[in-house]
């Protein structure tokens, strides 16, 4: 026999054995399926009562707050293992997906899930493959319980509760990235039977008796939904009234509120009339009045194949978790502001622009009727939430979209008098096809020639812009410090803003927060519009990988300029030795965009330096320059201890060496008496400009640690709890550390680890502090990415 035969017989015997193999698994989930259909009738998809349902429990007044602490603080955001966002009722009963959201190697894009929009019924969900977790059977107690995977999972953590042992045993897969087991009720006691310590909560402690009795009890009567709070009755007039003002019929205004829209698409509204209660801006096809009829698009500025949009105000019955919550308030004084942004100003709109996809992903094209001064106030005003749409957005998750930062720098803004200039807006006009942004390619199959195509197209508009900086600056008289925004005197605490990254994800806050940083930004309109088109409005989590691959190399040239237009500030002959600090040992094609810019900008900087570390001195005069406006409440120095106090926390953050490398990137401290403070560490690299071999890069002896008031990032990966007069041991120990076992007895000693007996109590704790300190950001942190140590 021929080895080529041999190998065909081969092929054709495998074949025949998986196709064997999997109508036998299709053959015993159908045999089961069957099963629990004798027994408790067939499953019909669970919708949400238009009736109220006589029941002792339900979710409104039982069961909510209860899921909100024990269950959304895994299961919220994109990235919820299965997909099961327990946030609402609805996403409860919608259920579980294999199928991951986060997925940086799929070759196409994936349908879209998105919870509220992709479908409008539990029916609807199960045929785009979500599978039940409560019972939707025969409604009866034995049915509720035993044919619900939610009830299931329960009783199997009840039953099976965590081993007292310190750390959980391999028997645990805490790997965000590992693979996921969805279970479905047909097959779940296969699932149990293998592996009996994986109940629910998942690798954390079960429920308290009365949580346990109050939730099944609630499982066991048809796990009802109950009524909604009421709203108050102002609230409908505030709708009402903004719903008038951003549909005005006049071509100016429907443009102005495309804008609006396409940059509040996220945004949690709310109003002074209903604390806590929050609306999605949302485009519909009825105007309003009428019934609200969604439209649902990929992205915020694709076509919404109706003559008329009209922008809406619905009601998000979501929990509000951390790591998406973005409030935004919308008040008389947010009206008039943006009267006197978009209708003050004397200008035309004379023809509406379409959606198609070249064009309606390039906002300099789509809004070119807009003042400039109008479209940049509009995201400076409110620049920290600007920027967290980036952080919170749609990368809620991802080292491929979030790899591209430095794990702590500052941000500053260009002032608004510097940007709106009729050669600027001339300039922009010139060079829009330079701002075309990766958005518009859709998810290509053609990642290198795309990036190519933008490549030459940044370089282009970096020698443009080189030439008319120059120019304008010549004009002016050079470059001055009252070029920057100093937040209008210091009346806006947006003007300067600190980013950490974690890791895979990140967080923004107001003020300069914690030591100077190795980088920071210097953003101007241009570059926060292509920002937020890039990584917000134009950003598909869904996508496939040349999408996200694209979407990534081009915040590197967004970065890149950023940090340039920080380093301008700098002496001509300090500008190109910071920068090749930053990019040490980077890739050769890098100076070629630091060149074009740097090397041909030509202009006076009228900025005094006096030191031979310009870097520092710059940053004091920054500080100086914003005054209150780059202050922060997270600062150490903010709270006014005594000196012997404030030199403590000043030593521990200051911690040095080898003890640092075990720190995880988030410690949640709890100092016994005074509150919640954050101790990050922040991982150095020698440049950030590859997407691969991060960890080739990593220089862990220029590793530093920043220590904060408050909560920094949603995603805690320890909790520490240390009484008033222990500090100065636990600083002693912490610094002291050289093993893991080091890092282990620091533990012991004051970690609340996820095996803790009272790791709910103190759970509670901290997010009634958080609240308490930061009652409009506090909401619930994700504990996916707590440690095992």
């Amino acid at each position: 026999m021929s080895r080529l035969t041999h190998f065909g017989l081969t092929r054709s015997l495998q074949r025949a054995l998986v196709i064997a193999s999997l109508l036998v698994t299709i053959g015993c989930v159908s045999m089961g399926g069957s099963q629990w259909d004798q027994r408790y009738g067939k499953a019909v998809p669970r919708e949400v009562a238009t009736s109220p349902q006589k029941v002792s429990r339900n979710y409104y007044q039982h069961t909510k707050t209860i899921i909100e602490q024990r269950c959304v603080v895994c299961h919220g955001c994109y990235d919820a293992p299965c997909q099961l966002k327990m946030e609402s009722y609805e996403g409860i009963l919608r259920g579980a997906n294999p199928t991951r959201v986060y997925d940086g190697s799929r070759l196409l894009g994936a349908s879209l899930t998105r919870l509220f929009e992709d479908a409008q019924s539990t029916e609807a969900w199960r045929s785009k493959g979500f599978h039940p977790v409560i019972n939707e059977r025969g409604n009866s107690a034995s049915a509720n319980i035993n044919a619900g995977v939610m009830a299931q999972l329960l009783a199997l953590k009840q039953d099976n509760p965590l081993p007292e042992d310190a750390l959980l045993s391999s028997a645990f897969n805490l790997d965000i990235n590992s693979p996921q087991y969805c279970a479905s009720i047909e097959n779940l006691e296969q699932y149990t039977r293998k592996n009996p310590l994986l109940g629910m909560p998942y690798g954390l402690p079960g429920l308290s008796d009365q949580e346990y009795k109050v939730t099944m009890d609630w499982l066991k009567q048809g796990a009802a939904m109950g009524k909604a709070p009421e709203l108050p009755r102002q609230i409908y007039t505030d709708i009402a009234r903004w719903e008038a003002f951003l549909n005005g019929n006049t071509l100016k205004a429907q443009l102005v509120n495309r804008y609006i829209y396409e940059h509040l698409f996220l945004a949690q509204i709310d109003f002074a009339s209903a604390p806590g209660v929050y609306f999605r801006l949302v485009r519909s096809s009825t105007p309003p009045g009428e019934p609200l009829q969604r439209i649902s698009t990929a992205r915020p500025f694709d076509d919404p194949k109706v003559n008329r949009v009209y922008y809406r105000l619905w009601q998000d019955p979501s929990s509000v978790v951390a790591k998406t919550h973005m409030p935004y308030r919308l008040d008389a004084a947010r009206i008039a502001q943006w009267q006197t942004l978009f209708y003050a100003s004397d200008y035309e709109v004379t023809q509406l622009p379409g959606y198609s996809s070249e064009t309606a992903s390039n906002p300099f094209v789509t809004f070119a009727q807009l003042p400039i001064d109008a479209r940049y106030r509009f995201m400076l005003n409110e620049a920290r939430f600007t920027i967290m749409n980036f952080i919170k957005g749609p990368v809620c998750r991802g080292q491929v979209a979030l790899n591209v930062i430095q794990d702590h720098f500052w941000v500053f803004f260009y002032s608004p008098e510097s940007q709106a200039t009729d050669e600027d807006a001339r300039f922009l006009a010139k060079n829009s096809k330079h701002l075309q942004l990766p958005a518009g390619a859709g998810n290509t199959l053609l990642p290198l020639t795309n990036w190519l195509k933008y490549s030459e197209l940044q370089k282009e508009y970096l020698a443009a812009k080189a030439k008319f900086i120059s120019q304008k600056m010549a004009a002016e008289g050079g470059l001055l410090m009252h070029g920057i925004w100093d937040g209008d005197k210091g009346t806006n605490d947006n003007a300067a803003l600190t980013i950490f990254r974690h890791a895979d994800s990140a967080s923004v806050h107001k003020g300069l927060i914690g030591q100077s940083p190795k980088t920071a930004w210097v953003i101007g309109y241009p570059l926060l519009e292509r920002i937020h088109y890039l990584l917000v409005a134009g950003f598909d989590v869904y996508g496939n990988v040349s999408h996200q691959l694209l979407s990534r190399l081009y915040m590197d040239f967004l970065r890149i300029e950023g940090e340039m237009n920080f380093v301008e500030l700098l002496p001509r002959e300090a500008q190109q030795p910071t920068m090749q600090y930053w990019y040490r040992n980077a890739e050769s094609n890098l100076q070629t965009y630091i060149d074009l810019y740097l090397k041909q900008v030509d202009l006076t900087n009228n900025i005094q330096y006096h030191t031979d570390a310009p870097q520092e001195e710059l940053y004091l005069k920054l500080k100086q320059h914003l005054g209150k406006a780059g202050q922060s409440a997270h600062n150490l120095n903010t709270a006014k201890l005594p000196a012997a106090k404030l030199a403590l926390y000043h030593r521990l953050q200051n911690t040095s060496g080898k003890a640092i490398s075990f720190l995880p990137q988030t410690t949640l401290i709890e100092l016994r008496g005074v509150g919640l403070f954050s101790l990050i560490h922040n991982s150095a690299y020698s440049n950030l400009s590859s997407l691969f071999g991060e960890d080739k890069r990593r220089i862990p002896a220029e590793d530093n640690l920043t220590l904060a008031r408050g909560v920094i990032g949603a995603y805690p990966n320890s909790f520490l709890r240390i009484g008033p007069d222990e500090l100065d041991e636990f600083i002693d120990r912490l610094q002291q550390i050289d093993s893991e076992q080091g890092y282990f007895a620091l533990k012991e000693r004051f970690g609340i680890r996820r095996t803790h007996p009272e790791f709910w109590a103190f759970s509670d704790r901290v997010h009634q502090l958080y609240k308490t300190a930061e009652p409009e950001e506090a909401a619930l942190l994700d504990y996916n990415r707590l440690e095992n140590r």
